[in-house]
């Protein structure tokens, strides 16, 4: 909630205010990291330098995975009414000729579109309005964060400026959602890593109720010497991104000239310039994403060139994966280092991802040499093998590495599950259809398609996971269908529905459980390995 710097107190007569979480910066990033431990009982208090929302348009799209995570967030109904499908992503050469097309599906694994298209603004006005109905939450606008210091014991302490004078609150952890510009990337000592791609873009953004020519998807012009990417971002919402040879913003001819293959712009037409920006496309990952209990998420951790459209989304993975790890320790007493897995899963992601945009970014730019020619006819080439394009589209967020909350034998089952996410059709349970993740919760869950064992409901029980059949849910068969190609009986599924662990099929039991019982046992239950899935369990009441 929104409220009165004046109403507030910062310091008590015994110290500064100690809360569990701060959140520096109150873009989507760290709204929805708010949102996200609220659901799981966390306060948080969020630090934000402007007083009100940035105006103009940024990110334009996500894709159906991320649409999952609003979902999590508790916005998805709102984020629908504002947003709208788009086809996919057209590689277009200096004529305007298709070279290749990735197509998204109207409805991708996780029930939604794969790509939709927004206007950064509406979006974050749905999550600030989230966030002032959740009691656990606190905005705190106009309020500078100019320091962030830890001890090697003891909570956070966050210094920051507003009005009315300097302050200090403590915390338990901090998450540092603050851009590219981060201060708290600073205070960690983190610094970047180049990936190797930089370079100079005009960006633009206009609305108009002339007839454009358009795709109802994404173009990257493919031209050395004018790439350009152009979309429609809404009804009458359209944005065009100009790599130019110099750095002079294009005046009112210039920009006639460059939108000319889209759209004719007569003198005083219904044509309204919302934004020309220059920006600098850039691939960067911090070195470190964590230092103790202060955390790197976004644009902080991370900058990704917009070329696949995955800068927003990979921010949103990063506050979905820590979230319920964050909530495990400070709520549920897991252990400390549950949190090494937030770097250790979401860093080679996200390196992965900006790889692909880098790519793209070549095949569309990377053309000055001699060997330009030859780069375009192996792209066009490349794009005519059967099943690529599906693939590429695919791999734009891979299954996670193995790793301690992944647990993957190839020989045992379970191929090609552990680590991706479990699909979220609709389903139907006493009459009342919805979404699967509604039907689940928050917390863990285990997804059966045989009678599950009772080393299984074991297992079940001390994590606090719901165990659900598959068969009868009225999805047309497609969990029992999904388990059933990846050659399992049984998964175990994380809070943030990635793929834990699997009873092969033929199986009795899960196969990973010594992997991760020690960092998710909490203060109220313990959780089986194999060696003692038959021993009685208090029951957990985290659910």
């Amino acid at each position: 909630m929104t409220v009165d710097q004046a109403a507030v107190p910062r310091e008590s007569v015994t110290g500064p205010e100690h809360l569990p979480v701060v959140i520096v910066g109150a873009g989507p990033v760290g709204v929805t990291a708010a949102l996200l431990l609220a659901r799981r009982g966390v306060r948080t208090l969020v630090l934000e330098r402007h007083r009100d929302l940035y105006p103009l348009p940024r990110a334009v799209a996500i894709d159906d995975e991320v649409r999952r995570i609003l979902q999590a967030a508790g916005v998805e109904e709102e984020f629908a009414a504002i947003a709208r499908p788009a086809r996919g992503l057209r590689l277009l050469d200096a004529r305007h000729r298709v070279l290749a097309e990735f197509p998204r599906a109207a409805q991708g694994a996780h029930g939604f579109p794969q790509t939709s298209m927004f206007d950064q603004p509406e979006l974050e006005r749905v999550l600030r309005a989230a966030l002032a109905r959740t009691p656990e939450c606190e905005l705190r606008g106009g309020a500078e964060v100019v320091g962030v210091a830890q001890d090697d014991v003891g909570p956070v302490r966050v210094t920051y400026r507003d009005g009315e004078g300097e302050h200090v609150v403590r915390a338990d952890a901090v998450l540092g959602c603050d851009g590219a510009n981060s201060l708290t990337r600073h205070a960690i000592g983190a610094v970047w890593e180049d990936l190797r791609f930089e370079e100079r873009w005009t960006v633009i953004d206009v609305r108009t109720s002339l007839p454009v020519r358009c795709w109802e998807g994404v173009e990257q012009i493919c031209d050395p010497g004018r790439p350009a990417t152009f979309m429609r971002v809404g009804e009458d919402r359209y944005r065009w991104e100009f790599r130019l040879r110099d750095d002079l913003e294009p005046d009112h001819e210039r920009l006639t000239e460059l939108i000319a293959p889209w759209v004719d712009v007569a003198h005083g037409a219904d044509f309204e310039l919302v934004r020309q920006a220059q920006y600098t496309f850039r691939a960067r990952i911090a070195d470190h994403w964590r230092r103790g209990r202060v955390f790197l998420l976004g644009d902080a951790a991370h900058l990704t060139p917009p070329f696949i459209g995955q800068g927003l989304c990979s921010g949103l993975r990063d506050a979905y994966n820590l979230s319920w790890k964050l909530a495990g320790v400070l709520r549920q007493g897991a252990a400390e280092r549950l949190l090494d897995t937030y770097e250790s899963e979401r860093r080679p992601h996200a390196r992965h991802v900006i790889r692909l945009a880098v790519a793209m970014g070549w095949a569309m730019t990377g053309g000055q040499d001699g060997a330009a020619a030859v780069r375009r006819g192996a792209l066009g080439a490349a794009v005519r093998v059967p099943g690529l394009t599906t693939a590429a589209a695919r791999d734009l967020s891979p299954a996670l590495r193995p790793g301690p909350l992944v647990r993957r034998r190839l020989r045992l089952g379970g191929r090609g599950l552990a680590g991706g996410f479990c699909p979220q059709p609709w389903v139907s349970v006493d009459g009342r259809r919805s979404r699967l993740d509604e039907l689940l919760g928050d917390s863990f869950a285990v997804l059966t398609a045989v009678p599950p064992s009772p080393s299984l409901r074991a297992v079940a029980d001390g994590l606090g996971a719901r165990v659900l059949p598959v068969a009868g849910l009225g999805d047309d068969g497609r969990l029992t269908a999904w388990l059933r190609e990846g050659r399992a009986d049984a998964v175990l599924l994380r809070p943030d529905r990635v793929v834990m662990d699997i009873v092969p099929s033929g199986g009795h039991a899960f196969t990973g459980t010594d992997d991760w019982a020690s960092l998710l046992h909490t203060t109220r239950s313990s959780i089986p390995s194999r060696q003692n899935v038959g021993e009685p369990l208090l029951r957990s009441t985290t659910r």
